[in-house]
C-alpha cells in the first residue's frame, strides 16, 4: 500500500511514473530607476515532473570501509536489519536510525480535520530502504570489518558480540595511498594497497565497481568517500583545469591527483554517483567537466554532523533575529583516527576551510548589520586527544552586538559521538542521491526531461561546504536545505510549498478554498485553546459566529463582541 496518494488533475499515476504538473513561483528582483528602490516581478514557471516509482537494487561503495563511519554505518544496518537488541546498564536498547532525515524525522503534508497532518519524510516519494543497500568498499588498512569494529570503540560491548560474525565476513578491498596527502600517522595502518599507477588505480576501481554490481545483482552502485581528510591539492592549469587535462595527467602518472580524484574519476566514468565526505577539493575543475560531459551526479563537501550543523542553526537565528555576531569562535578535540589525521596542519587546513565558510551567506543576507560586507571574526581549532576516542567534544563562543552598544555571549558544549551522527547522514546521502537520480524535468516550452544538474546542491542540508553550480549561490542556512529537498519532493508530487501561513487559522471569515478537483469547500472557524492539541470545529457550519482564541486566560465574555 502506497503511504500517500495525490488526487488532483495535475499529478498522473502510470506503472513507471509519477507524473506532476507544477506551478514554479519566484520574485524577480531589478533595483528601480523611479521612485521606489527595487522593481519586483512575480513570475510563474509550468514545470512538469517525472519520478520513476520502481525502487532500484542500490549497492554503495565506501571508501574508508574500514574507519570509524564505515564500519558503524555498516553494522548499524545490519543490527536494524536484524532487529537487534542489547542490554546496557542504562537499559535495554534497540537498533534505530536516529539522526537520519530520511529515516526518523517527519514532514508536514497538509491538514486535516484534526488539524495538521505530519508523516514520515521516507514516504513523500518511494525511496529505497537502508535495510535494502548493499555495501562494499575499500580500505587502506586490511582489517576485516568486525577487528576495525573493536577498534574503534563505537558500540556497546553487548551489541558488538552480537555483530562480530556478520561484520567478520566483510573485508574492504585494495585501495590508494598517497603518503604526502594524508598525515604521516597514517602510514603504519596502510597494508592493503592497489600497486602502480595513478592510472592503474583508476582501472582497479572501476573493475571492483563493476564486479560488486555483478556479485549483487545491484541496478546501480554509489560511491562514497568517508575516508581520512586530505590537504588540498593544487589546482593548476594543464594538470586538472579541464577533464582533458585531468585524464591526461592520470596517464602521467602526476604526483599532484590525489587519491580522492582517483576515485571520483573512476565512478564518474562507470556512471556511479560519488559523495565527498571530507573537506578536501577531491572536485578540481575538470571533475566537475567530467561529469556534466557524463551527466553523473556528485555532491560534497563533508558530513555536516554536529558542531558545524549547531553553528548553522544558531548564526542563522541571531541574524534572522537582527543580532549581530562579531566573534565566532569554536573547539574540537578528539581521539579517534580522523582526529589523529587531523592533527598535521595540512590536513586541518582542509577542515578548517570547510568549517569557517558556513556563515558566509546568512552574514551576506543582512546588510543592515553588515553595511561593509566585514564578516565576523571565526576561528576554528580541533585538537587531538587519545583518550576521548569517538566522543568528540566541541566548545563555542558566540559574541554578537545588540541595541545602544550592548553585547550578547552565548557559550555551548556538545558531546557528540562523532560516528554515530556521521552514520545517518551517509545513509541520506546514499537515498537521497539515488532518489533524485529517478527525478526528471521541463518546462512546458520543453519536450525532453531533463535531470538534476550534476553538482547536486540539493544535499546542501549534509554538507558543511555544499558544492553548487558554477556562478549559483552557496546556502548554508540549515532551515533553507532542509525546506528545499522537502519543497522539491512536494513538487513532483504537485503539492505546493510548505509556507506555514495557514491562513484559514487566522481569518475572520472562513477561507473558500478551492482543492484539486476545482471544487471548493468552506473552512470553518475553530475554538482553539492554549494547549488543546484537538481543535473543535464550529458547530453547524455557523459562519456568523465568532472564534474565540484564547491563550491560557478566558476572555470575559464582554469583550468577544
Amino acid at each position: 500500500m502506497e503511504p500517500i496518494r495525490v488526487e488532483s488533475p495535475d499529478v498522473r499515476y502510470t506503472d513507471k511514473h509519477i507524473h506532476s504538473k507544477y506551478s514554479y513561483q519566484t520574485s524577480r528582483v531589478a533595483r528601480s530607476l523611479g521612485d521606489c528602490k527595487y522593481q519586483v516581478t512575480p513570475a510563474t514557471t509550468s514545470v512538469h515532473f517525472r519520478t520513476e516509482r520502481r525502487r532500484p537494487r542500490v549497492g554503495c561503495m565506501l571508501v574508508g570501509w574500514g574507519g570509524n563511519n564505515g564500519t558503524t554505518v555498516t553494522a548499524a544496518l545490519i543490527a536494524n536489519r536484524l532487529k537487534m537488541k542489547w542490554n546496557t546498564k542504562s537499559g535495554e536498547k534497540t537498533a534505530n536510525f536516529y539522526g537520519s532525515l530520511t529515516q526518523s524525522s517527519t514532514t508536514l503534508l497538509g491538514s486535516g480535520p484534526d488539524g495538521d497532518v505530519y508523516i514520515p519524510f521516507r514516504d513523500l516519494l518511494p525511496m529505497v530502504h537502508p535495510e535494502d543497500i548493499a555495501i562494499d568498499g575499500w580500505d587502506i588498512c586490511s582489517d576485516d570489518l568486525s577487528t576495525a569494529m573493536e577498534k574503534a570503540e563505537v558500540f556497546d560491548w553487548a551489541l558488538q558480540e552480537q555483530l562480530r560474525s556478520h561484520m567478520s565476513k566483510f573485508k574492504p578491498r585494495p585501495s590508494v595511498f598517497k603518503a604526502d596527502f594524508i598525515a604521516a600517522n597514517q602510514k603504519d595502518r596502510a597494508n592493503n594497497l592497489i600497486p602502480g599507477t595513478n592510472q592503474d588505480a583508476v582501472t582497479r576501481i572501476q573493475e571492483d565497481i563493476r564486479a560488486f554490481k555483478k556479485e549483487k545483482q545491484l541496478d546501480k552502485v554509489i560511491v562514497l568517500w568517508t575516508a581520512n581528510t586530505e590537504r588540498f591539492s593544487s589546482v593548476q592549469v594543464g594538470l586538472n583545469d579541464t577533464a582533458e587535462t585531468l585524464l591526461a595527467a592520470i596517464r602521467d602518472n602526476a604526483a599532484e591527483v590525489s587519491p580522492s580524484t582517483l576515485f571520483a574519476v573512476a565512478s564518474i566514468m562507470e556512471g556511479c554517483s560519488y559523495i565527498n565526505g571530507s573537506p578536501q577539493n577531491t572536485f578540481v575543475p575538470g571533475v566537475v567537466e567530467m561529469a556534466e560531459q557524463k551527466g553523473v551526479l556528485i555532491a560534497g563537501d563533508d558530513f555536516k554532523s554536529g558542531q558545524t550543523k549547531v553553528k548553522s542553526v544558531l548564526v542563522d537565528f541571531l541574524v534572522s533575529a537582527g543580532i549581530k555576531p562579531v566573534s565566532i569562535v569554536s573547539y574540537n578535540h578528539l581521539g579517534n583516527n580522523d582526529g589523529m589525521n587531523l592533527s598535521a596542519p595540512k590536513q586541518f587546513r582542509s577542515k578548517e576551510i570547510s568549517k569557517s565558510n558556513v556563515v558566509d551567506d546568512m552574514v551576506e543576507s543582512n546588510h543592515i548589520l553588515y553595511p561593509d560586507g566585514k564578516k565576523p571574526d571565526h576561528c576554528v581549532v580541533i585538537k587531538y586527544v587519545p583518550y576521548v576516542k569517538d566522543s568528540k567534544r566541541a566548545m563555542d563562543e558566540y559574541t554578537s552586538e545588540i541595541m545602544m552598544g550592548g553585547t550578547n555571549t552565548i557559550v555551548m558544549h556538545n558531546t557528540c559521538e562523532d560516528s554515530l551522527l556521521a552514520a545517518p547522514i551517509i545513509l541520506d546521502l546514499i537515498i537521497l542521491t539515488e532518489m533524485c537520480e529517478r527525478i526528471s524535468f521541463r518546462t512546458e516550452s520543453e519536450s525532453q526531461y531533463q535531470g538534476f544538474h550534476p553538482a547536486l546542491s540539493i544535499l546542501s542540508y549534509l554538507c558543511k561546504a555544499p558544492l553548487v553550480p558554477q556562478g549559483t549561490p552557496v546556502v548554508n542556512s540549515l532551515f533553507r536545505q532542509r525546506a528545499c529537498i522537502e519543497n522539491i519532493f512536494r513538487a513532483c508530487l504537485g503539492l505546493a510549498p510548505i509556507n506555514h501561513m495557514a491562513l484559514e487559522q487566522k481569518s475572520r471569515v472562513p477561507l473558500t478554498v478551492t482543492n484539486g478537483s476545482n471544487t471548493s469547500e468552506k473552512r470553518k472557524l475553530v475554538t482553539h485553546q492554549n494547549g488543546d492539541l484537538n481543535p473543535k470545529k464550529v458547530k453547524n457550519g455557523d459562519c456568523g459566529q465568532k472564534s474565540v482564541a484564547t491563550h491560557g486566560h478566558r476572555i470575559p465574555r464582554e469583550l468577544r463582541n
